[in-house]
């Protein structure tokens, strides 16, 4: 118990809750005489919370919403002065559903409700100010100022606003089968799954993947492989992992729509996955088929045609393995895919969909701060954080990050080193000191180890000023690459960039890789390290994902350097799809290169 800080009890529900440090973890509530366990039914229970208030009846009335067309999605406040630090709250996002399965998220409310958890009661309303366009084309708020209203019964005049309704519009190829009928080239044993050279243990997002060589040899890549932590930085911020734990988010997958083709669907027990979630599970909470493992076909893995008279040509088609998940954090769903390649690289891929934060908006009121998707409804501009732990274990616990940035020749061009003007050349440099080199901006093309981390595309600047409050809470969203020692104790590794209790956090955790890495003059060269990598993207919503967003890609590749003495792939051998029929019958090959005389397609001639 050395690490509690604080023990709270209320009253009125027996409830203890647990603080660390300035976060919250709820652990047990005692209710009819029995002890319970805090869950999810917490954030429905927000929504009843709303629903039972009169206050909050009367004012969806005055805009045209009934009683049982109020829902709300519960979000833990993250930093909000106005509020005691010791009361636990949730802010109340206001939607109005006009039949059974109408998008709620179309019909916004435009006001947001403060709650008590604990005392289950309503605590404040607020009324967000509305945006007017000025002569000049800029625009202005009635207000002198975006800090948060006081706490007074005059809010809604405060606001300087009129009440706005909720809009009231509403939005009302062939068949492509994945079969594989000699069965699946995978196989499990409990948790632990091997494919073609990859072997690997499986849990809600976890995966610590070794491949073998070509000898036979099984060597170790990685020690653990999760994702850790997330935070969208609305206008207080959402820890969608630290806040609300995201193992327990995980949906349950249906075989022909989440997962087609041949595959074991997987169930997962979730305990108490972020130790400071939001919604702390004591007990285990078990989700059926919450992991989906099948292949896929990913395109040419290889592929070279001799251009001359009678040469052969030969394609080799990749297969990757795929492992995955779907978590939904209220209107959102993030979608997490591990792929595994025979060509040796391991790449996650986070698909992003569901339905966009809305809030609503006045008849021709300005958006500045987002994009008017549809008549009356405003999406909110935003990005997405993402912390990638890497628990490095290639070849052995001792390890190094190299950095080797790719430079051209000093030389000018025709001197006898650089005639031609085209040199460039590799330079590396090992990072040594966790205080110096452990905090890095990503570069995308010096960053390598034996396996080099690819991710461009996903390297995401933090927007929001240093000393906001979303940057003082998610202090590994500063930088895109952090290197800090393991340090394996009684309370564990250091496994969460944010620490272990998020919610309500308002300054940076002790526990947490901003800290971590200044800690003493460590060497990080050929040692147990970890690597935290943040990726990102920074959304602006537009019409076309309105009313539910087609997916967006964010990922990092781990691509092998070195780490192999050629090709891993050259064994995979290149078989002719029997299936395959051309769609168009012709006979002539325009003069184009065919693989044989007749133009028949073939893998290996």
């Amino acid at each position: 118990m050395d690490e509690l800080s604080e023990i709270l009890v209320n009253q009125a529900r027996k409830l203890v809750s647990v603080v660390e440090l300035k976060g919250w973890s709820v652990v047990l509530a005692l209710e009819d005489g029995e002890w319970k366990v805090e869950s999810l039914q917490q954030l429905i229970n927000c929504e009843v919370v709303v629903r039972s208030d009169a206050k909050v009846q009367a004012l969806a009335k005055e805009v045209g919403a009934e009683l049982h067309q109020i829902f709300a999605d519960g979000w833990a406040i993250g930093w909000d002065d106005r509020f005691p630090k010791g009361q636990r709250l949730q802010q109340a996002l206001l939607f109005a559903r006009f039949s059974q399965h109408d998008n709620l998220y179309a019909h916004p409310l435009d006001f947001v409700p403060v709650i008590d958890s604990l005392a289950r009661k309503v605590v404040h309303i607020d009324f967000p100010p509305s945006w007017k366009k000025k002569s000049g084309g800029d625009v202005e708020l009635p207000v002198s100022t975006t800090q948060p209203q006081s706490l007074s019964d005059e809010s809604f005049s405060v606001a300087n606003r009129a009440r706005i309704p909720p809009p009231l519009t509403t939005h009302d190829f062939l068949h492509c089968t994945v079969v594989q009928p000699e069965g699946v080239s995978f196989k499990m044993k409990g948790h632990v799954l091997e494919w073609q050279k990859w072997k690997m243990h499986v849990e809600v997002l976890y995966c610590p993947p070794s491949p073998t060589t070509t000898t036979g040899q099984l060597r170790p890549i990685l020690y653990r492989l999760s994702i850790v932590e997330m935070a969208v930085p609305y206008g207080n911020s959402a820890f969608d992992s630290g806040e609300y734990g995201m193992g327990s988010l995980a949906n349950e997958l249906s075989l022909g729509c989440d997962c087609l083709g041949e595959n074991p669907l997987l169930g997962a027990i979730a305990f108490c996955t972020v130790p400071g979630a939001y919604v702390t599970l004591v007990q285990p909470l078990l989700i059926k088929n919450a992991i989906c493992i099948h292949e896929e076909d990913a395109g040419v893995l290889w592929k070279h045609s001799d251009f001359r008279p009678g040469g052969r040509s030969r394609t080799v088609r990749s297969r990757r393995l795929v492992v995955s998940m779907v978590c939904t954090a209220a209107n959102y769903e993030y979608i997490w895919n591990y792929y595994f390649y025979q060509d040796g690289n391991i790449e996650i891929e986070i698909r992003l969909t569901g339905i966009l934060q809305v809030y609503v908006a006045g008849l021709d009121e300005p958006t500045p701060y987002g994009t008017t998707v549809a008549p009356g409804i405003n999406a909110h501009y935003h990005q997405h954080t993402f912390s990638v732990r890497v628990d490095p274990m290639l070849d052995g616990l001792q390890n190094s990050v190299i950095e080797s940035e790719i430079v051209g020749l000093d030389a000018p061009t025709g001197s006898n080193e650089n005639f031609a003007g085209n040199g460039f050349v590799i330079k590396d440099r090992i990072l040594k000191s966790q205080v110096e080199d452990g905090a890095r901006d990503f570069n995308w093309a010096s960053e390598r180890l034996s396996y080099a981390i690819m991710m461009k595309g996903a390297v995401l600047p933090l927007l929001e000023k240093p000393d906001s409050w979303i940057a003082r809470r998610a202090s590994f969203a500063h930088k895109q690459l952090w290197v800090v020692r393991d340090e394996e104790g009684p309370k564990g590794s250091r496994i969460f960039p944010s620490g272990k209790y998020v919610p309500q956090t308002r300054e940076e955790p002790e526990d947490s890789v901003g800290k971590w890495v200044k800690e003493g003059n460590g060497s990080i060269e050929n040692e147990d390290i970890v690597l935290f990598l943040t990726l990102g993207t920074t959304h602006i919503p537009r019409p076309e994902g309105w009313p539910v967003m087609p997916v967006e890609h964010v990922g990092v590749l781990f691509k092998p350097s070195s780490f192999f003495t050629s090709n891993p792939s050259m064994d995979v051998p290149g078989i002719k799809d029997s299936q395959s029929r051309p769609v168009f019958n012709t006979n002539n090959a325009n003069g184009q290169h065919t693989n044989v005389f007749d133009g028949t397609a073939c893998c290996a001639n």
